[in-house]
């Protein structure tokens, strides 16, 4: 199935008017069940980005800036407007602490806020700006994937048509950003233009974002896909069956490094050693300006070990949940890894394709030098 003709499943949905009702789609319910929830002010909007309802770095700053909307309608009219709108701002900045993207949205919207006059205009600002941001990202995807196209022609004409095998690791698609995603809009560029690509689709633990989330949505797109689990990747490209590695990433510096989901690292290393090109693709919004060394600077985020004790699956009689490691065993559950710019071949931006390199970064973005 071309989700170009099946596009009920946007990952947040905003009405129209100017009290518009916003419903995301619930993550932890796919692939089995296609179930949306409505956020009505900003402790919805706070769940459900530390709760993983949603996933993705750019999909997490869409929320944000909803859940600052959300904030100002419940505080409209309130003496102290002002103080509690920052304090809004902390509370969505504190639920996950690695994605930029989070912290972007909300200093973006706190900034144009602070332009308005009277509570009511701020109101109406914030809303403008979850609807801006919104647009961006949709042009930001299609960018890079036109960018990242190209990529994959060259690799497709140099097998002269073959199967062009590309690997990605946790879920960087529509689902993680409105539209075409970022690992995955060039790859549905290259689907749109008849070129034969095939996606190995890593598992990712312990959320599974890859064989449940890329692969569903892969299928919907009518991608050929094979999901394998994590430590397979490097067999695979030892033994030539991937020619190109596309991830996304939820923080990368002005120096190349990049953020993203716990095992990238360990393929970024397996793709050098068997002289793979490895690609990040990102909008502009997932850069960090203010940091240059990832691995010192970047905090990652350690989630609760229940996730790695046990997983989630469908049953007959519907989800569920069975135990993995023994009771009493200790579990260590970090969510992102770094990987150093030298292991990056280039970065897939909405402005063009770089090196992971400081000056090439700002020749594309030269407002941050």
């Amino acid at each position: 199935m071309n989700y170009k003709n099946d596009i009920n499943y946007l990952a947040m949905r905003l009405g129209p008017g100017d009290d518009p009702e916003i419903e995301v789609l619930d993550q932890r319910k796919l692939p089995f069940r296609l179930e949306y929830l409505k956020l009505s002010g900003l402790a919805d909007a706070a769940t459900a980005i530390s709760d993983m309802i949603v996933r993705g770095a750019g999909l997490i700053g869409n929320v944000a800036a909803a859940g600052m909307y959300l904030a100002a309608k419940e505080y409209a009219g309130r003496d102290d407007f002002d103080g509690r709108m920052l304090h809004a701002g902390n509370v969505l900045k504190a639920t996950r602490p690695t994605a930029v993207n989070l912290s972007w949205a909300v200093n973006r919207i706190m900034k144009e806020m602070s332009k308005g006059n009277g509570t009511e205009d701020k109101m109406a600002v914030a809303l403008e700006m979850v609807r801006k941001i919104l647009l961006e990202d949709d042009k930001m995807t299609r960018s890079i994937g036109q960018y990242g196209l190209e990529i994959i022609r060259e690799i497709s004409r140099r097998k002269k048509g073959e199967t062009v095998n590309i690997l990605t690791h946790c879920n960087a698609g529509r689902l993680a950003i409105l539209d075409r995603g970022t690992a995955t809009a060039p790859v549905y560029a290259a689907r749109d233009e008849g070129i034969d690509v095939h996606v190995w689709v890593d598992e990712t633990r312990p959320r599974n974002q890859g064989a449940r989330l890329t692969a569903w949505e892969l299928g919907k797109y009518d991608v050929r896909h094979t999901v394998i689990p994590d430590n397979t990747g490097g067999h695979l490209m030892q033994h030539g069956l991937v020619d190109l590695v596309i991830v996304g990433t939820d923080r990368t510096t002005r120096t190349g490094d990049v953020a993203n989901k716990i095992g990238t690292y360990l393929k970024a290393l397996a793709a050098h050693d068997n002289g793979i090109p490895f690609y990040v693709a990102l909008p502009s919004s997932s850069f960090d300006w203010a940091i240059r060394d990832g691995i010192k600077e970047i905090e990652i985020e350690e989630r609760n070990g229940s996730e790695v004790g046990s997983i989630s699956g469908w049953h007959e009689d519907g989800e569920v949940a069975v135990r993995l490691v023994p009771e009493n065993s200790p579990v260590k559950n970090y969510g992102f890894d770094v990987t150093p710019a030298r292991l990056v071949t280039g970065l897939i931006t909405e402005r063009g394709v770089c090196k992971a390199e400081e000056n090439d970064i700002l020749d594309l973005f030269p407002e941050h030098k």
